[in-house]
């Protein structure tokens, strides 16, 4: 008479399986809430390109005239580039993650889905994976503006793929980077306070427009704990003809990795914090 009326029960590694297509399906579903924003607002891919176009095309144009800042067999531009490019990635995960957060809770979105029976998890990693999307843009318009300026760029299908997967690796660590901040403060004047902070250091205390050789000895152990440093190296040894890694493409990958599953862990705890 019970035939039908109780699941049978799952082992551990039938739970664990379940668990975790649970996960990337949840995840997923949320990745698309945030996708579809753009259409809202797709200007906002454009305007973000600004920044990094004048980058390049200033700061880099006078840097390598002036040939102050050695770079081996890259001239200063090519150098700079990938460096560029990640730091377009952290301005966009920075400034996206934690105030779409804030805007939620006062629109009382936050509060829904909080209440439905989705992992913490996946509402962390479904803005993370959202916000790598909106990062590709940057790829296209950063491509570009190197092809123009005469930059030695790998345009290898293989290069292209590894450089897809550091963006979307990079983006995800600096959102969920955000979220926390944004499960912290309670306004969004704080958080473009704090954002606005801690952008600069993150950037400058990195390999993006030096090498680490240059730097001093407290600077550079402040670089090897900056995730930015690891998705730099990777974008310098793939990005580029003729760009080498300090580290290793598998190392970097791993450290961000490693990065983005610590750093949700801690959001995922600290995400209910943001309905009190």
């Amino acid at each position: 008479m019970l035939d039908g009326w109780v699941e049978p029960r799952l082992n551990r590694r039938e739970s664990f399986i379940y668990a975790l297509s649970q996960l990337v399906t949840k995840t997923l579903v949320l990745a698309e809430l945030e996708v579809r924003k753009l259409r809202h607002d797709p200007s906002d891919l454009l305007i973000r390109g600004v920044q990094p176009a004048l980058w390049l095309l200033v700061f880099g144009q006078v840097f390598t005239r002036t040939r102050a800042i050695p770079t081996g067999n890259l001239s200063y531009l090519d150098f700079m580039a990938p460096g560029i490019l990640a730091q377009s990635v952290l301005f966009v995960a920075i400034f996206t993650g934690g105030m779409t957060l804030i805007w939620e809770r006062d629109l009382g979105i936050v509060q829904k889905l909080l209440a439905s029976p989705i992992p913490r998890a996946a509402m962390v990693l479904g803005k993370a994976v959202g916000c790598g999307v909106r990062c590709l843009p940057q790829i296209v318009i950063i491509y570009g503006l190197t092809l123009l300026l005469g930059v030695n760029v790998n345009l290898n299908p293989l290069a292209l793929l590894q450089v897809l997967v550091i963006v979307l690796l990079g983006a995800g660590c600096f959102c969920v980077f955000s979220l926390i901040i944004g499960c912290l403060v309670k306004s969004r004047e704080r958080f473009t306070g704090i954002g606005q902070l801690i952008t600069m250091p993150l950037f400058f205390a990195s390999n993006a427009i030096y090498p680490l050789s240059l730097m001093p000895g407290w600077l550079h152990i402040l670089s090897s704990i900056n995730p930015l440093t690891y998705q730099v190296d990777a974008l310098r040894g793939t990005m580029l003809v003729n760009g080498s890694s300090l580290y290793g493409f598998g190392l970097d990958c791993t450290i961000l990795l490693l990065t983005l599953i610590g750093l949700t862990i801690i959001c995922g705890r600290l995400y209910p914090r943001v309905a009190m």
